[in-house]
């Protein structure tokens, strides 16, 4: 089974980097994140003719999520589903995918600690890990997604220096995914790839990607069920390439897949 966490930064600008990549890697299911369109424009049709079924949580110009698989998505919720007030970004979405429970989430970036955003970001994860507290744990779940946040120094940045102490390096974030692993998660790329790197996100402003300057933001956590089928995890940089001077290339996104194939 392939899992794939992709954080596309708009599915109309890398739609047909998405149709390219599910004919090329046939995933099983393919978590997106940033989609930033509403569901009645989210391309479902498209999708069922390559084989592929769809269910999107979506929001006009920011976030947006969704699960994209080959069986088709059963049990679908969005947001926490806590009986709380819903949050008013679409960041979460979870379903049933050929016997494993599939979340795809696009955690907040935070924009700069102490602002408002920042505290939003930390509340999101804490109410993330109450979610979590709802499943069980000894079920096949997996978590996949932009968690805009590298939780080692060394290991999860190529420039520590630049980025210690930002939103996506913040000791205080950094606690929020510990709380993740603490429920009973493991990261599926440390299983197999035990760093530096890889790395998943390159910042388009200072040209990261050219320059080597990438962070491990996304991530695929899975419970120790799935751990143990985990064979092989890496990310798909030629996703990151701008192939926008070839005939019928396009500018890609600020995100590579990251992908994990289980047993």
């Amino acid at each position: 089974m392939k899992l794939v966490a992709w954080n596309v930064n708009s599915i109309r600008a890398r739609h047909d980097r998405v149709l390219a990549f599910l004919d090329r890697e046939q995933p099983d299911a393919l978590c997106l994140q940033e989609t930033k369109v509403t569901d009645d424009v989210f391309p479902f049709d498209a999708l069922r003719e390559v084989g592929y079924h769809a269910a999107a949580y979506g929001q006009k110009t920011y976030n947006g999520v969704a699960i994209i698989s080959k069986h088709e998505p059963q049990n679908v919720t969005i947001g926490f589903d806590d009986g709380e007030e819903e949050d008013p970004q679409a960041r979460l979405i979870a379903a049933d995918v050929n016997g494993v429970r599939v979340i795809s989430g696009y955690f907040p970036n935070g924009k700069s600690v102490g602002t408002d955003k920042w505290h939003y970001k930390l509340a999101w994860m804490k109410r993330l890990r109450a979610y979590l507290d709802r499943l069980d744990k000894n079920q096949p779940i997996a978590l996949l997604g932009d968690y805009n946040v590298a939780p080692e120094d060394e290991r999860d940045m190529a420039n520590p220096d630049k980025w210690q102490g930002s939103v996506l390096a913040h000791e205080d974030a950094r606690a929020g995914i510990t709380a993740l692993r603490d429920w009973g998660l493991m990261d599926a790329v440390r299983l197999v790839d035990h760093g530096p790197g890889p790395w998943s996100w390159w910042d388009y402003r200072s040209l990261g990607f050219q320059r080597g300057d990438g962070l491990r933001i996304d991530h695929v956590y899975v419970t120790p069920l799935l751990a143990r089928r985990v064979a092989d995890a890496y990310v798909d940089r030629d996703e990151r390439r701008d192939t926008s001077s070839q005939e019928g290339g396009s500018k890609p996104s600020d995100h590579a897949p990251v992908i994990v194939i289980l047993e």
